[in-house]
């Protein structure tokens, strides 16, 4: 069959090297795709914004499955267009993709359907929002409603740092994601990463991971897109991830059949695990970036045929078949993320990487210039291993690191240990 997966960073660079080893897999075109991607697969020039672009790309080059990666084609609902033209797609409907777009929007859903979250109060306002920090007090959770790439979430450890956040966001240091804010009480614990397939009726979990999402070592200093990732996440044991679907994700669900906007495609529930119990953080509406990373090097071939039975309503009849190893992910970044940092600066060394099962340099903000890779965004490459323990991932990823001549860029150098 011939697959169209949209997106151009390292999370669609992992499911291309996922889909392209199942022998279902014809053809595989990636776009906009980056300059990794190209080394490997097919990529096309399209505004994966434009649903009526995308389905006219499908009809053009007979494309039978599309794979959407980002939220924001989600949330402008090209997976509405290409269903309706009778495209198969792997992803929510613009409508419930609002679990992502909306944090106001993931609460409404909690109060209805009981998933245990964090309590919170919504405001359009600056000065409302202002009196109710100084009321609640700090620590305290400062969150922009809409879709802010990943860092439209503060962590205030003090009111100040929360009445500083407040302003920004009202002020549009968020663009339009801070038009509305969510105050939430703060939640003290560990947290994890759990994914899930579903049809709208069936849910199957399809793995765990943890994130480092603090750009500094010891996960310290401003949140980022995420610096680095492991799987499975050893927090979320099998009971917890039981009581998870039990109380959270199979409520959410039903509450969104419920009202008439079923949910098909990929649940990332961000939770926050304390007493062996977890809460609701957050939801997605797509793979984590750079969770997919690890999971894609985890599941391999079988990722197509799990997303192929979601998209086709065969949950019921699948299951994950995991290898007892371990994967973990280390994101090399331009100098200065995630504030200003320069683009366009040589990456030397690739060639040297191993490629394999167990090894994959996966690009997320590259580009091609007069036959050299050169950066093109903040978070530029994951460098990615699979072993028999963490441990052994953690040594094979630093070790590719080892290969790589880039002094623009930088890492942290303990990814995976709150787990190791």
């Amino acid at each position: 069959m011939n697959i169209l997966i949209l997106g151009s960073g390292g999370r669609e660079h992992a499911l291309a090297w996922a889909v392209a080893q199942n022998p279902k897999c014809d053809r595989l075109i990636v776009a906009p795709g980056n300059a990794g991607i190209a080394l490997a697969h097919e990529v096309a020039d399209i505004d994966i914004l434009d649903g009526a672009a995308v389905v006219a790309f499908c009809a053009e080059n007979a494309v039978d499955f599309v794979i959407v990666g980002p939220e924001a084609p989600l949330a402008a609902g090209v997976a509405d267009a290409t269903r309706a033209a009778g495209i198969l797609t792997l992803g929510p409907s613009a409508a419930a993709a609002r679990l992502e777009a909306s944090k106001a929007f993931t609460k409404e859903i909690c109060d209805a359907c009981g998933a245990p979250t964090a309590a919170y109060a919504r405001f359009t306002e600056a000065e409302a929002a202002r009196a109710h920090v100084l009321a609640q007090g700090a620590p305290i959770v400062v969150k922009a409603d809409g879709l802010a790439a990943g860092k439209g979430v503060i962590v205030a450890m003090t009111v100040e740092e929360a009445l500083a956040a407040i302003d920004d966001m009202f002020a549009g240091g968020f663009g339009a994601a801070g038009a509305e804010v969510v105050i939430e009480e703060f939640m003290a614990g560990e947290e994890a990463s759990f994914f899930v397939l579903t049809d709208g009726t069936d849910a199957l979990p399809i793995g765990t991971a943890q994130d480092h999402k603090r750009v500094g070592e010891g996960d310290t200093g401003p949140n980022t897109g995420g610096m680095g990732a492991y799987s499975p996440a050893p927090v979320l044991t099998q009971a917890i991830q039981d009581q998870a679907m039990a109380e959270i994700v199979l409520p959410t669900i039903a509450e969104m059949a419920r009202r008439g906007t079923p949910y098909q495609g990929v649940l990332y529930a961000g939770l926050m695990i304390r007493d062996g119990r977890a809460r609701l953080v957050e939801y997605n509406a797509r793979f984590g970036d750079p969770e997919t990373q690890v999971l894609m090097m985890r599941l391999g071939a079988q990722a197509l045929d799990l997303a192929l039975a979601c998209a086709e309503g065969r949950l019921a009849e699948a299951h994950v078949n995991w290898a007892d190893d371990h994967a973990l992910t280390v994101v090399m970044a331009a100098r200065g993320y995630p504030g200003a940092y320069r683009r366009g600066t040589p990456i030397h060394g690739l060639k040297r990487l191993p490629e394999d099962s167990r090894h994959m340099c996966f690009h997320a903000g590259t580009a091609e210039k007069d036959g050299r890779i050169v950066a093109n965004g903040g978070r530029v490459l994951n460098i990615t291993a699979r072993g028999a323990t963490l441990a052994e991932a953690r040594n094979r990823a630093y070790a590719m690191i080892d290969h790589i001549d880039w002094p623009e860029g930088f890492c942290r150098s303990d990814i995976g240990w709150r787990a190791l």
